[in-house]
């Protein structure tokens, strides 16, 4: 699905021309103001094809980041250069295996950042920044393409993607992967969604093909491949970090642990690799953070910078507390080296990279405001706020749209059921067939008429409006409430009198599995040999759907 279409309203403001010219420029970048959190990934979306930089948006959590990269990837014309950074599963001073998607993920992202060669936009936590992870330099200096027609040494090439962390295994299943036999091998870099099977013929390499890693079989071809590190930690400097572990007094761990570091040390030694290598990752590498993964003409944007570095200060309580912990319980030595950043040295690090701030919440209640510069100097952007909400009601809302219409405002409609809603708007008799666009995909490409309602297949985490640009955005979200019931946890269950206190016969309802329908009222049927009480719904046509009361909590 894509909504980028609707860029076009953003990009022809005069003030956003402005905004433009003054980060060109280099001038102080503005905070912005007055944009709720759902409409900036809109924003930022705008602001890419313009700057042609690459960005590294950083928000508070995991959850924030999450939903980022989902609505970036609705905006952006290339949704494959819109990148998750996760957190590591692993916290600071612990040892726990990374599962395979992660690593890939993180991988993907900062080889895309140090390659330098598209306009990516990697998002990101808070934490991340505290993560230590090697020099963008060394990342790069592993990457190595391969195409067909090349020459390579196939014992070389074995030996390299061991010292870059692969795995050896009989089959290919997960990312970080190898395997060989005869002329054949497979590999699952972390750059490919897919692994790649490699054939020679001799030295050369004679096809480049992707593969199906469950059933195994040959997919297309490709003319080449990146191939990068399979881990975050390289084994490359085991010996020297062996030596400078050997002087921590591993003497005084728990048996197991204790045994467990001479294991590792001894792997260090050969300069092998090992599923939990990244723990020594402080040892192996001079540790950098992502803020130096940004080319000096990247765009360093931060999602309420204050609530950043709140949590971040957090996390430096939350390190020192583990690496207590862990050395009070005999899990690792003392005096390990630091495998977290904290705040103040972080912060030097932000303040020499080009930024721009989202700053502040607007409710909808709050009304809207125009965006300003910190330090006093007006630069005006459209305000955003929260879209609103209806909880079901789709008579108000029917009523609300008809509204922006006269008006001549553009009204979005992203929903699971777009054609049974324009059923649904159009049985009201209040928006008329000319006003009401059901886009034929799940696309958005060019910019819809003033004065219209288009309605289009998919999902969008929350919607927003803009009375300035004349756009609303409605989802799931705000029309039924879908994501806050999933979210919530019910106290108690709704009973039949509390749902008819707020839905009549006639309301139209909707059910999580079976969609928008007309609530008729109640009945009681006798099935399997028993009377009981249930909410009747009619559909399209003469279907009807029997609800037992006991059910109610998917009916909004």
């Amino acid at each position: 699905m894509t909504l980028q279409g609707l860029l076009a309203l953003l990009a022809q403001r005069p003030e956003f021309r402005r905004l433009l010219e003054q980060m060109r420029k280099g001038e102080r970048l503005p905070a912005l103001t007055g944009i709720t959190e759902a409409a900036r990934s809109f924003v930022i979306a705008a602001l890419a094809p313009a700057l042609k930089q690459p960005f590294l948006v950083v928000v508070d959590d995991e959850v924030q980041a999450n939903q980022m990269v989902e609505s970036l990837k609705v905006f952006v014309e290339q949704p494959n250069d819109v990148l998750c950074l996760p957190d590591r599963d692993a916290l600071p001073y612990e040892r726990l295996i990374s599962d395979a998607l992660t690593t890939q993920q993180r991988m993907q992202a900062m080889i895309a950042l140090a390659g330098q060669e598209r306009n990516v936009i990697v998002v990101c936590s808070a934490r991340v920044l505290t993560q230590p992870v090697m020099p963008p330099q060394e990342l790069s200096a592993t990457l190595y393409t391969l195409q067909v027609g090349q020459e390579v040494d196939l014992t070389l090439m074995l030996e390299h993607l061991y010292n870059l962390g692969y795995e050896p295994v009989t089959e290919v299943e997960e990312p970080g992967q190898f395997s060989h036999r005869g002329g054949i091998v497979d590999l699952f870099p972390p750059t490919l969604p897919r692994p790649i099977r490699i054939e020679f013929f001799g030295d050369e390499i004679e096809s480049l093909r992707t593969f199906d890693q469950e059933t195994q079989r040959s997919l297309n071809p490709v003319a080449s491949c990146v191939v990068g590190p399979a881990r975050e930690a390289l084994p490359i400097r085991g010996p020297e970090a062996a030596r400078e572990l050997e002087q921590l007094h591993s003497e005084m761990l728990h048996r197991e642990c204790e045994e467990r570091w001479k294991h590792d040390l001894e792997e260090l030694r050969q300069r092998r690799s090992f599923d939990d290598i990244t723990f020594y990752l402080p040892y192996l590498h001079n540790v950098t953070t992502v803020l130096d993964y940004l080319p000096r003409n990247g765009l360093l944007i931060l999602d309420n910078p204050g609530s950043i570095q709140n949590r971040i200060a957090e996390l430096d309580d939350q390190a020192q507390e583990m690496k207590e912990r862990f050395e009070r319980d005999r899990e690792n030595p003392a005096q390990l080296r630091d495998g977290h950043f904290s705040w103040n040295q972080l912060e030097p690090k932000i303040q020499q990279r080009r930024q721009l701030h989202f700053a502040g919440i607007l409710s909808a209640a709050e009304g809207e405001f125009d965006a300003q510069l910190q330090g006093g100097t007006e630069h005006l952007m459209p305000g955003y706020s929260s879209a609103s909400s209806y909880g079901g009601r789709l008579r108000a809302f029917a009523l609300d749209c008809r509204k922006a219409i006269k008006n001549r405002e553009r009204v979005i409609i992203v929903t699971m059921q777009a054609r049974r809603m324009a059923e649904v708007l159009s049985d009201e008799a209040i928006l008329h067939d000319n006003t009401i666009h059901v886009s034929p995909g799940t696309n958005i490409q060019g910019l819809p008429e003033a004065g219209t309602v288009t309605l289009i297949q998919g999902q969008l985490v929350e919607g927003w409006q803009s009375h300035a640009l004349g756009l609303s955005v409605y989802t799931d979200t705000e029309i039924f409430g879908w994501s806050r019931r999933r979210n919530a946890l019910r106290r108690k269950p709704i009973t039949p009198a509390s749902f008819l206190a707020e839905v009549n016969p006639g309301d139209y309802v909707v059910h999580q599995e079976h969609g928008i329908g007309r609530f008729e009222g109640l009945v009681r049927l006798h099935m399997t040999g028993v009377e009981r009480e249930y909410l009747l719904i009619h559909y399209a046509g003469t279907d009807k759907l029997y609800i037992p009361t006991d059910q109610l909590d998917r009916v909004t």
